[in-house]
């Protein structure tokens, strides 16, 4: 079965033109190699594939017939990503959540005259110093 077929038939793409455009971006490595959409896979291989900022690594264990159930995902592939990536991941969310809450848009002028008096309050701290 072609790679980008596998990763649609295990549901880790909503599309198989999506994994296909993944395979071109080489964002996708069979055993340690990068490869092409057409590149085929058995059971047995590793597959590890970039996708929202975490690099998932799977083991082949079957291959399907067709696109799988969310139940089903397990019976075909084994996800031996660590932990410590989506936990980066989380991090990475808090951290844009802190700066600047979404939808919040663009600083208002009393944002700017606060950034503007913190600047102004750390650069009179500095020279004292």
């Amino acid at each position: 079965m072609r790679v980008d077929k596998y990763l649609w038939c295990v549901r880790y793409y909503k599309s198989r033109n999506m994994a296909t455009e993944a395979c071109k971006k080489n964002q996708v490595s069979v055993n340690s190699q990068v490869c092409k959409a057409s590149r085929e896979v058995y059971p047995g291989d590793s597959i590890s594939f970039r996708k929202d900022q975490i690099t998932y690594q799977i083991s082949v264990l079957d291959l399907p017939l067709n696109r799988v159930g969310a139940k089903l995902v397990t019976v075909y592939c084994k996800d031996n990503t660590p932990p410590e990536a989506f936990a980066h991941l989380e991090m990475l969310r808090l951290s844009k959540e802190h700066y600047r809450r979404a939808g919040t848009g663009r600083p208002t002028k009393k944002d700017r005259r606060d950034l503007d008096e913190l600047e102004e309050n750390n650069w009179d701290d500095d020279t004292i110093e």
